[in-house]
């Protein structure tokens, strides 16, 4: 697309110059998609620091974040290789870091201690826009136990870093967060030096659907039409594309539900706000929630989706990723037509 600018909108020249033949100037959209805005990056920065004011509460709720961490560090077993720098990218209150320094619940039997995984990196680099929330544990004893240093991002979606400057990058729980998810996956990759990880985890999919559809049955009832309540997810079957289209190899996606108990839904959605995970969509109605849609929603939620004991669970839909910048090191797969055992044999044995 070109946008023709009229020549009476540029400046006019003057004295001999008038003279000249006359010139166009032309302006062009700029190379790549455009990025549509789902979110209101400024309303998640503040859910974010609001929830990281009240710290007792604030801790209370990180569960989730610190299980999914747990995980995500887990992946680094795999990995026989030491990493001196590390870019850990929305760290939220530094889950990563605190995991890293763990004991090994389940170590392999062949060794009968092994260091926490933390001994696998040199300089972890920390970092989010919110720093009430990057800061909320700086004084913890998991601070001396990691070479760890934590910058504030002016916003998410930009990584002020040289290329080639980390030799792994770990996310956890925040890049459901942003808009331009694969401009923000292809700056992963740049940063990465060859033959390097990204091991991430977000959630997806079909997360809180039981929250999502309780709301959307309750609002319907009292209000006769429905709003957004829950913000919207990435589908698994998405990630491997966006993975590869950032210009990753060996690319491994996973998908795992964590299911949680609570009394009610109230303490589900106090919750969410005390994890900053509150709904952030652009558009979404201002304001609470009416006191009559509640108050529908919680029945609805426990008569559709309640557990015999009273409770009601909700569903968190974990997206894992790991993808390999490319090196010329990395193994190849042979052409096609090269092997020398037919399947077809081998299956026909069994």
């Amino acid at each position: 697309m070109r946008l023709i600018i009229p020549r009476a909108c540029l400046p006019q020249p003057r004295g001999p110059s008038l003279a000249r033949a006359a010139r166009r100037w032309y302006a062009f959209q700029a190379p790549g998609g455009p990025v549509f805005q789902v979110f209101n990056p400024r309303t998640k920065w503040l859910q974010k620091e609001r929830a990281a004011t009240n710290v007792e509460q604030s801790r209370e709720a990180d569960y989730l974040k610190d299980e999914i961490a747990r995980r995500v560090s887990e992946r680094l077993l795999d990995i026989k290789r030491q990493f001196p720098r590390v870019l850990d990218l929305g760290a939220n209150s530094c889950n990563i870091a605190r995991a890293l320094t763990q004991e090994i619940v389940d170590p392999d039997p062949s060794v009968p201690v092994m260091p926490p995984l933390s001994s696998k990196v040199g300089e972890l680099v920390a970092v989010g826009s919110s720093e009430g929330l990057l800061y909320r544990d700086a004084d913890l004893e998991f601070n001396n136990e990691i070479q760890l240093t934590r910058q504030v991002l002016r916003e998410d979606e930009t990584l002020p870093f040289e290329p080639e400057s980390f030799d792994m990058v770990l996310s956890s729980m925040s890049m459901h967060w942003i808009n331009d998810l694969p401009g923000v996956l292809a700056q992963i990759n740049s940063v990465l030096k060859p033959d390097s990880p990204f091991i991430g985890a977000m959630l997806g999919g079909d997360t809180l659907f039981e929250l999502r559809t309780s709301l959307q049955l309750a609002e319907q009832e009292r209000r006769g039409g429905i709003s957004p309540h829950v913000s919207p997810l990435a589908d698994v079957r998405d990630v491997g594309g966006l993975l590869q289209k950032a210009g990753f190899t060996m690319l491994t996606v996973d998908v795992e539900d964590i299911v949680v108990d609570y009394p009610d839904m109230f303490a589900l959605m106090e919750d969410l706000q005390a994890m900053g995970e509150s709904n952030a969509v652009l558009g979404r109605e201002m304001g609470p929630i009416g006191r009559d849609v509640l108050l529908a929603g919680n029945a609805i939620y426990k008569e559709l989706h309640g557990n015999e004991d009273g409770t009601i669970p909700a569903t968190f839909r974990i997206i894992h990723m790991i993808g390999w910048r490319v090196s010329e090191d990395q193994a190849k797969p042979l052409k096609r037509g090269s092997g020398q055992v037919n399947l077809k044999d081998i299956l026909e044995q069994k």
